[in-house]
């Protein structure tokens, strides 16, 4: 069976709707017809499963330490993707052995999925650095706010020299409009011109959108209760982008 390509969704901070875009791309590459793995690699802090309202049995620690086989810890959604639930409140898990990380890894990549979406926990510590590294794309997030581009500029940073290689996209989220979510990508892409010698391409621009809130109190996916609303349509647009192998122009 062909491996799984690991599409990971990083962010220097929190706050950027992160775990939001990792759950609407997971919904919109079900909907195109792939087998969708979403994996909550937010290790200690973990939300997917709260914010779509899952009750959990199995998690994947339970996988990792061969408790239960992936199959039995995954939980499968109407809405077309199946989830694979993290742990939350286990600061012992932000702290993984490296063998552990390669573990984890090595179980997504073997999972029976086309794409598998890895929502990475934020920031710069050692777990989530390795997990960036791990992933065939890897969409840092970020946002306008002149924080989130420096984190962002940092996860960059250090993925070049933790996968020189690697696929790394901006996803600008929370963006006013399609010409700010733009600016906020120029940036980043300067940036990285001037100090990394290469720039990094946009893997497409989320615009604000009240109805994300209102999924998240509903404890909904985005494109299931809103699904022609302005973030949905753009969240589906990037997932439309990772298929064809383009970037945003």
């Amino acid at each position: 069976m062909t491996p799984s390509r690991l599409i990971g969704i990083a962010s220097g901070k929190g706050g950027v709707g992160k775990t939001v875009l990792a759950i609407g791309l997971a919904q919109a590459l079900a909907r195109a017809g792939r087998r969708v793995l979403l994996a909550d690699g937010d290790l200690g802090l973990a939300n997917v499963d709260v914010q779509l309202g899952l009750s959990v049995r199995h998690d994947l620690m339970a996988v990792l330490a061969d408790q239960v086989p992936l199959r039995d810890a995954v939980l499968h959604r109407e809405d077309g993707f199946d989830v694979l639930p993290g742990r939350s409140g286990s600061g012992g898990l932000a702290a993984l052995d490296p063998v552990w990380i390669e573990r984890f890894l090595a179980v997504l990549r073997a999972a029976p999925y086309h794409d598998v979406v890895l929502d990475i926990g934020a920031g710069l510590d050692p777990v989530p650095r390795r997990l960036s590294a791990g992933c065939d794309t890897l969409l840092v997030v970020a946002t306008d706010e002149p924080t989130s581009l420096t984190d962002a500029y940092a996860v960059l940073k250090l993925l070049a020299r933790d996968a020189p290689r690697a696929d790394a996209r901006v996803a600008v989220n929370l963006a006013a409009d399609a010409a700010q979510g733009a600016r906020t990508h120029g940036a980043l892409d300067r940036a990285c011109r001037g100090f990394l010698g290469r720039g990094v391409p946009l893997a497409g621009v989320v615009r604000r959108d009240a109805r994300v809130r209102d999924a998240i109190r509903h404890q909904a996916g985005l494109l299931t209760r809103h699904p022609g609303c302005n973030a949905a349509r753009d969240i589906e647009a990037l997932a439309g982008g990772l298929l064809q192998g383009r970037v945003a122009a």
